[in-house]
């Protein structure tokens, strides 16, 4: 009797060994499958993303020309970086590039999102017009204000001459040239936060709304209780894509002004630019590149950390 229990036993704990051996390799098969379809992607993140500013760092961190010969340097390129008083004025001015997209693209193309659910006859045809900036291409767009903000024929005067005011150079001189063109910068990108602000409120649930119009609540208290709070991850997603994007600007500000008068315009990306492919400086080039890559990664990183906490203190 006591052997017909031990091989009982045996038999379940061998059923029990079987079953977990199976129960693992089905979790390995899983695995196994999940790594095969993220290899690809994978691969081309690693080689077209990952290698590029892993190989930014090294050259930085030589004195190179372009060629065939480099010096390591160490550290040198960035001691001269930091040294030099044009890096940092192209730094202030990708940060008001920053502060425009922030506090003037975002809140303009939730503004016009809302505009396209207002109870008003052609919402599509507006629709069609708020989207067309962000449609053409950046070089037509600052030929276009280029011609525009001309001091003698350009549209611009002519408009504010019908005031009595002076003809302005608007892009040669320094108190007006980055105010221009963060005009046309916030005019282009302002319709693509409206895009994603007009998908996050479709997403929105009608019967919120519905009931807070049956608890007697305006349009004002619909908007600030449900809409905004509603809002605030695209808020967040429209945050780091604005700022990002400040920090690596660099088209319009090129065609428009070509970084002058007098540096008054010039960008990160511009400055980086002249040292690579006027100078041919391309290991101090190298260092502008990976300190843009910086400055926008530990921004994302600042907001992505204060949305965590955010979400985390809210549940």
């Amino acid at each position: 009797m006591e052997d017909v229990i031990v091989m009982d036993t045996t038999v379940a704990n061998l059923g029990q060994v079987t079953q977990t051996q199976m129960r693992r390799k089905r979790v390995l098969n899983k695995r196994v499958t999940v790594a095969l379809f993220i290899a690809p992607a994978l691969l081309v993140y690693l080689l077209y993303m990952v290698y590029p500013i892993i190989g930014t760092l090294q050259y930085s961190l030589y004195d190179w020309k372009g060629g065939p010969d480099k010096t390591f340097v160490g550290f040198n390129n960035y001691v001269k970086l930091f040294a030099d008083s044009v890096f940092w004025s192209s730094l202030a001015n990708n940060l008001k590039v920053v502060l425009a997209s922030v506090f003037l693209q975002i809140p303009l193309g939730l503004l016009m999102a809302l505009l396209l659910f207002a109870p008003i006859k052609g919402m599509r045809f507006f629709q069609t017009v708020y989207f067309m900036p962000f449609l053409m291409s950046t070089v037509a767009i600052g030929l276009l204000w280029v011609f525009m903000f001309d001091p003698l024929n350009g549209s611009v005067n002519r408009l504010i001459g019908l005031f009595g005011i002076e003809n302005i150079a608007w892009l040669s001189e320094s108190k007006t040239a980055m105010a221009s063109i963060l005009l046309v910068v916030v005019w282009q990108y302002a319709p693509f936060y409206m895009i994603l602000f007009k998908a996050a409120i479709v997403g929105i649930s009608e019967e919120l709304y519905e009931a807070a119009s049956i608890d007697g609540a305006g349009p004002w208290t619909r908007f600030s209780r449900i809409t905004f709070p509603m809002l605030v991850p695209t808020i967040v997603t429209s945050s780091i894509l604005a700022i990002v994007g400040s920090l690596k600007a660099f088209d319009i500000f090129y065609i428009m002004t070509g970084g002058g008068p007098s540096n008054s315009t010039e960008l990160l990306g511009i400055y980086m630019y002249k040292q690579a492919f006027i100078h041919f400086n391309m290991g101090f080039a190298s260092a502008v590149a990976f300190m843009m890559f910086l400055l926008a990664f530990l921004v994302a990183g600042i907001i992505q950390y204060l949305e965590y906490n955010r979400k985390k203190g809210a549940v």
